[in-house]
């Protein structure tokens, strides 16, 4: 996410082109955001309809019971960034089109284990002033993960029980915050070389036994990594009839069009509808009623935290 390196940028941008070249795009129509979006607002799903759908593509029964506690929905656009920002950050930065954030709340892997500024208090009131919060879980990495800072963080010769394990930490902390059940808790897989058949194989273990735990827990289980590495080995394995996998998916693709459908390494028609992340570009500045931050964008249709 926010904490990755810039070369991994040309990478991914390389990737991406001979995938393109191979792979005919999805049909799948891309939301505008909706209204609940354009002010602020969210859309509280529950047994709806569209939690309804979106729990009936889910294969596992786990996954059925975590959505049908009630979710609650944002469409539009949201950024992530290393530190979470002050309350007054936070408040400056209503003035700008975001109305989501996505926040490193725990996991022994993030980038900036320091956050001042995040507690239950936050939580509280970022919501009460109109932001979505995207609860990111940084845990153990992939054996074979690119990024050299994030190699003493490697997923251990017990993939499965290491998985549930760090599951049970993500709900505890996420609990302390104030998340309550039905929260999506998306799990931070930077990239990693799929090609390591032993490697992608031991990461696959950990993500599945990492979901079905959140799940078993009635917690949502998500997923994050770069469109060419884990979102496709994720997508791949569900072609394959694989089950005990991540119910919403947040895929990194840089440099290209803000949008949740289209993407070459997911199968069709999967992870929708409103099951979708897109972070369609990196390490940019923007300010916001004086308040500068580095951020990475994110077009959002997905669920989002529910605060107490």
């Amino acid at each position: 996410m926010h904490q990755r390196k810039r070369f991994l940028t040309r990478a991914l941008v390389a990737a991406a082109l001979v995938t393109l070249t191979l792979t005919a795009p999805e049909a799948v129509a891309d939301p505008a955001p909706d209204a609940a979006a354009r002010t602020g607002g969210a859309t509280v799903t529950g047994a709806s309809a569209d939690a309804m759908t979106a729990v009936s593509r889910e294969a596992a029964a786990p996954a059925k019971a975590a959505m049908s506690t009630g979710t609650v929905r944002f469409n539009g656009w949201g950024f992530d960034t290393c530190v979470t920002p002050s309350l007054a950050t936070m408040r400056a930065w209503g003035s700008s089109k975001y109305r989501s954030i996505g926040v490193y709340y725990a996991g022994r892997g993030r980038g900036c284990p320091h956050q001042p500024e995040l507690d239950r208090a936050w939580v509280s009131s970022v919501y009460r002033m109109g932001w979505k919060v995207l609860p990111v879980f940084v845990g153990s990495q992939s054996p074979c993960v690119g990024a050299e800072n994030k190699r003493k963080f490697q997923i251990g010769s017990n993939p499965s029980g290491q998985g549930t394990k760090e599951a049970r930490q993500a709900v505890q902390a996420a609990g302390g915050l104030g998340m309550l059940k039905g929260t999506p808790l998306y799990l931070d897989m930077e990239a990693y070389d799929t090609g390591d058949r032993t490697c992608a194989d031991v990461t696959l273990s950990f993500i599945r036994s990492w979901d079905r735990e959140v799940k078993r827990l009635g917690y949502v289980s998500g997923f994050y990594s770069s469109a060419d590495s884990g979102v496709a080995q994720i997508g791949a394995a569900r072609r394959a009839g694989t089950t005990d996998l991540p119910t919403v998916m947040w895929f990194a693709r840089w440099q290209k069009k803000p949008s949740v459908s289209g993407e070459p390494s997911l199968p069709a028609n999967s992870w929708t509808p409103h099951l979708r992340i897109h972070q369609y570009e990196g390490d940019v500045t923007e300010t916001h009623g004086g308040r500068e931050l580095s951020i990475d964008r994110n077009r959002v249709d997905a669920p989002v935290a529910r605060i107490s």
